[in-house]
């Protein structure tokens, strides 16, 4: 039985995701998902082993099967729409997600990040007010760190409120490629501007 084996906050995640692995234009994306949405979704590797053991390191127990999900399940267009993106078309990867893999606070800030839409920026203080923690912007970097469903939660639309990049748990540069995809560019000093 294949399960989520991670600490995550003070909570073990149990679900049992089936995972799969998906070729897309930028290399193998591979994603995770229990009955209710994705659990895990990786940024391209360049191969399957590689997009395995990035599951792993994300918390997908070893050892899981390859099962993509059947024609009409609610997740069956996640392999097209990952290639439309990394292709530089306009896709909103407005896919389920398990939030129950996450705490409360996570919860409540990715659900803000997840709004963000492609071509805009938020500062790490701005979601916190959004989620009426206006103090919390730190907090909410953690939040984004534990974020293991990177692009349909997209938290490299998040930046520092003087333009800077801030953090990214996959690397700057994964952050810089992302943003790049999305026809985001730093301006003047190489700062980004938010909206």
């Amino acid at each position: 039985m294949a399960y989520i084996d991670k600490e995550v906050g003070s909570r073990r995640l149990k679900p049992d995701p089936l995972i799969w692995t998906i070729a897309t234009a930028a290399g193998w994306v591979g994603a995770a998902r229990s009955e209710t949405g994705l659990v895990a979704l990786t940024l391209p590797q360049a191969s399957v082993e590689e997009c395995v053991r990035s599951l792993t390191q994300l918390g997908v127990q070893e050892g899981c099967s390859v099962v993509p999900p059947e024609p009409g399940h609610v997740l069956a267009g996640l392999a097209q729409a990952l290639n439309r993106y990394f292709s530089g078309e306009p896709e909103r990867l407005d896919f389920p997600v398990d939030w129950t893999v996450f705490t409360p606070f996570q919860q409540r800030v990715l659900q803000v990040v997840q709004g963000i839409r492609r071509g805009e920026l938020l500062s790490y203080g701005q979601v916190a007010a959004q989620i009426n923690c206006p103090r919390a912007s730190r907090a909410v970097g953690g939040a984004l760190g534990a974020n293991h469903i990177l692009l349909v939660v997209p938290c490299h639309r998040v930046i520092r409120s003087d333009g800077t990049l801030g953090g990214f748990g996959s690397g700057l540069a994964w952050k810089v490629r992302l943003l790049t995809v999305e026809g985001i560019n730093p301006g003047p000093g190489g700062k980004y501007r938010l909206f």
